[in-house]
């Protein structure tokens, strides 16, 4: 998505030469194969296609032209590939980021990307809440980004018993909201803020999770927060784990490749084998079942 335009409901099909226009693009087929990729393998679109979907009950030319310049960044990265193993140590990272107070409407988005040296979960959401400063945007997003934290922490534990040790870092890029973390005092400017989000105090203090300040050109939740120039972007996804698939495989899977032969098929066809018999004709089934490869000349 071009850094320079801003998307707004104002550049939605009003007029009826536009709605008619519109009517016959596929803008929600087009934006939920966006999707798939995004929550799949792609965290460095899920900002762009997060935003696109606040516009699919009326989409205008300029989202459609917005959502095909993502088309044209995936084909542009096409060989690029979300690459993950690779590190006899691994280490649960996380790091978290809000666009602060960029919204017109005060609703913040929040993210995080947790990495085992590569993306291994991603979140970009817009919250619900009207945030009264960017230290409280950051610091929600800095809850949520605990909460998933501890859950994943306790999914590896599962797992992979005690290889993943605490605690968990947490990356951040707003000092005030570090320090709010860290500390339980009242104060007068975020007296406001629920309760709930406050839980990420406890596992600070029990040491489950150490928060700590990270610059904003190495954060990299940053791709999650805003529109990014295609140089910014490809540095991003490249630290992420998205990495060029050069490696070419030397042989290709048939389409339409048959089922799994049974136990009664196997013990025909090698019946068959046995007979030598000249006059009989090889077995079609056999015949497919063999031919699960093709290599390439």
């Amino acid at each position: 998505m071009d850094p320079n335009v801003a998307l707004s409901k104002e550049q939605c099909a009003t007029l009826e030469r536009q709605q008619e226009e519109m009517k016959n693009k596929p803008y929600r087929e087009a934006l939920g194969a966006l999707m798939y990729a995004s929550v799949g393998t792609r965290p460095d679109i899920t900002y762009t296609v997060s935003t696109l979907a606040k516009f699919s009950q009326n989409p205008g030319p300029t989202h459609w032209t917005a959502l095909k310049r993502v088309f044209a960044y995936l084909h542009g990265m096409q060989h690029y590939t979300l690459t993950l193993g690779g590190i006899s140590s691994p280490i649960l990272t996380g790091y978290c980021d809000s666009d602060g107070m960029s919204n017109p409407d005060g609703h913040p988005i929040a993210a995080y990307i947790f990495t085992i040296r590569e993306a291994i979960s991603w979140l970009s959401k817009r919250q619900d809440i009207v945030c009264l400063s960017t230290t409280e945007a950051e610091y929600i997003a800095l809850t949520h980004a605990a909460k998933e934290a501890i859950w994943l922490h306790h999914l590896l534990d599962k797992v992979f018993p005690k290889r993943f040790k605490l605690p968990i870092t947490i990356y951040s890029n707003n000092q005030g909201a570090i320090a709010l973390s860290k500390d339980d005092r009242f104060h007068t400017r975020t007296k406001h803020i629920d309760i709930r989000f406050h839980f990420v105090r406890q596992y600070v203090e029990d040491g489950t999770l150490s928060i700590t300040y990270l610059s904003t050109d190495r954060m990299l939740a940053n791709a999650l927060t805003k529109a990014l120039a295609g140089p910014q972007l490809t540095k991003l996804a490249g630290a992420i784990g998205l990495q060029t698939y050069k490696y070419q495989a030397n042989c290709t899977f048939l389409v339409n490749m048959p089922a799994r032969p049974t136990r009664r098929h196997q013990q025909s066809t090698q019946s068959s084998r046995n007979a030598s018999s000249p006059a009989q004709a090889p077995d079609a089934n056999q015949e497919r079942c063999t031919k699960t490869m093709v290599p390439q000349s």
